[in-house]
């Protein structure tokens, strides 16, 4: 099942372009690659200290940064080294770049089998990040609207909203699945780098740099070396975005069939709501004029789909795109799992979900379920965490959160099946005889939430069962929303496009800039970084006093002192006014009047003051 990145984390990510002052350089080189402009000196934007700061903090904010490469290392072991040493250590390994081998896993899947992970070294980790937040800008200036997978403000909710369209809007019945063997582990570097090129970027040194990534050693589960000559390894930072330039050729070459031919009159039409422009006037004036064949994609990474009208014009895009992968991407494609497929007899799987035509009211719509094989898969997980709920593996408190994480995972995913209820009642019986069976004397029907999310979502069910008086919740309450277009406007490179997904930052920016820029050469890289979120974090007020801060009074507190014990991470850190960072540390009686006098704290921001002093063991203030 593929889950699609968080809303949270994507604004994360705004919100750190603009900690760094990388935002507007992101906007200019997506507007230039909008207008084809190319690009020749990418490389001073990639290593430019800002970038590489930016690249840290997204980083850290993974957790697979915890994991480690070949050479042992974590983000921990950066996040301690100090930051000037930090940035040239990234600058050098730009100059001559030779990447480090990938440590290969193997994650077991669902059906027993396994699917291979190429796990780089946190150093050539960063050095990707750096690169993909310069590339990205200008890729989704150039990739198709039905793309969905690995790009920014778009998910699994808007490619089944696509499918929803096509059925219920566009009434194409029949669809062609085509599933390619092995997709990453079979793309063509060649053929990739050209690409590359084509999309304008044009950076030779870059090139070279990407060229290598691909060809990086691999180091086996067992321990040889592999040099590969083809694929790019699943795991890599800037994997994702490359195997959509790989297949943005595809869209394309799918769309310019008919979507977005070009004719010679310039047809009108009204502004939908998303933003795109109604297309009915030209594909009426297409089907009265032209001999084209009506198809539309809509692609999930390597996982896509054409919709059709007609079956004998579908049977022959089978084979136009099984002879294109081949010739122009040098892929080939599963013949057992590729098909073509009638909505209105059989279903057509997609991400987990199962969709079909049928009658109502006299006119075909569309309807979707959990495919068997997710079904079977959340019933067995469901099953297996009641289990350990019975014989908890660590606290019974633990196994019943982890099993409501879980129910909630799958509503959230799901609710934009039609007949999703349908299935999670089904499981819900399947497992409700564990619940009958040995927990009995634990599961009862009386009980109080307590929390406001889980109150509003499941509060009015009556399958609520609690176990201690802690609610276990039940997989047979979701309720279906309709899946939604992403709305055009939206854009993490254009203003406006920004306004759509939050708010501005609300500090001032100036001050914001020379914090992020302040060079302090006995601090780590950690205490620099958390510094600039906690001055965000607290909209420029001092945590005490509530006064807005001017940059000669920040002050950055250890609220456990480091001789203590404390360190550089942003639990431990918080932003003071310097005359208020002097009351945590005083202990003289004149001094601690002077500055009282001067601040005229309130009663409870003196009892703040008095919880840092004591931390730094000092005596509170009466």
């Amino acid at each position: 099942m593929l889950i699609s990145e968080p809303i949270t984390t994507k604004r994360k990510k705004l919100r750190h372009a603009e900690y760094y002052d990388m935002q507007t350089t992101f906007d200019l080189l997506y507007e230039r690659s909008k207008n084809g402009n190319v690009f020749t000196n990418l490389m001073s934007i990639i290593t430019a200290e800002e970038n590489i700061k930016l690249a840290y903090r997204n980083i850290k904010a993974n957790n697979g940064s915890n994991t480690k490469g070949t050479d042992g290392k974590t983000i921990k072991y950066i996040s301690k080294m100090p930051q000037d040493k930090f940035l040239k250590i990234v600058q050098n390994k730009f100059k001559w770049y030779k990447p480090q081998k990938v440590r290969r896993v193997d994650i077991p899947k669902a059906n027993g089998k396994t699917r291979p992970l190429g796990i780089p070294t946190i150093w050539d980790r960063l050095i990707q990040q750096c690169i993909l937040q310069v590339l990205e800008p200008i890729c989704e200036a150039k990739f198709h609207e039905r793309n969905n997978g690995f790009r920014p403000n778009r998910s699994v909710e808007n490619a089944i909203a696509q499918c929803y369209k096509m059925i219920n809007h566009y009434k194409c019945f029949y669809v062609v699945d085509i599933d390619i063997k092995g997709f990453f582990d079979n793309v063509n570097h060649a053929k990739l780098l050209k690409q590359i090129w084509t999309l304008g970027i044009k950076d030779k040194k870059l090139i070279c740099i990407i060229g290598a990534m691909l060809k990086a050693p691999i180091q086996m589960p067992n321990g040889d070396i592999v040099t590969p000559d083809k694929g790019t390894p699943q795991g890599g930072i800037l994997s994702p975005l490359l195997s959509n330039i790989v297949l943005n050729e595809l869209d394309w070459w799918i769309s310019n069939q008919w979507e977005t031919f070009e004719t010679k009159h310039n047809y009108s039409g009204k502004v939908n709501r998303d933003g795109t422009i109604q297309q009915s006037s030209k594909y009426r004036g297409l089907r009265r004029s032209s001999k084209l064949k009506e198809m539309y994609i809509i692609r999930y990474a390597d996982d896509f789909k054409i919709f059709c009208k007609k079956y004998n014009e579908a049977k022959r895009i089978f084979e136009a795109i099984k002879l294109w992968l081949k010739e122009r991407l040098k892929l080939d494609i599963s013949v057992e799992k590729s098909c073509l497929i009638n909505l209105k007899r059989n279903y057509s799987n997609y991400l987990g979900f199962r969709i079909k035509a049928i009658t109502k009211r006299k006119k075909y719509i569309a309807v979707s379920r959990m495919t068997e094989k997710a079904f079977e898969n959340t019933k067995i997980k469901l099953k297996n965490q009641l289990i350990n709920i019975e014989k908890p593996r660590t606290s019974q408190a633990d196994e019943i959160t982890l099993y409501n994480s879980m129910v909630m995972g799958i509503h959230n995913y799901f609710k934009y099946a039609t007949l999703i209820s349908i299935d999670c009642n089904e499981i819900h019986k399947r497992i409700l005889k564990r619940l009958k069976g040995g927990m009995t004397n634990l599961v009862k029907r009386v009980g109080r939430l307590n929390n406001p999310i889980l109150i509003e979502k499941y509060g009015k069910s009556k399958n609520m069962r609690y176990i201690n008086e802690i609610p276990v919740l039940p997989i047979s309450y979701v309720q279906h929303q309709n899946p939604m277009y992403k709305i055009k406007e939206i854009c993490p490179y254009t203003e406006k496009g920004r306004e759509l997904i939050h708010k501005n930052l609300g500090v001032n920016i100036k001050i914001l800039m020379k914090l992020m820029r302040e060079k302090q050469y006995n601090k780590s890289t950690a205490y620099m970084d958390n510094r600039v979120s906690l001055y965000c974090a607290q909209y420029g007020k001092c945590a005490i006093s509530g006064k807005v801060l001017e940059y000669d009074e920040i002050h950055c507190h250890h609220i456990l002192p480091r001789h203590k014990g404390g360190n550089d991470t942003y639990k431990n850190l918080i932003i003071l006014h310097k005359d208020t960072h002097i009351l945590v540390h005083a202990s003289d009686e004149t001094t601690i009047n002077k500055y009282l006098n001067n601040l005229k704290l309130q009663p409870k921001q003196i009892e703040k003051l008095n919880k840092l002093r004591e931390q730094v063991g000092n005596k509170i203030i009466e």
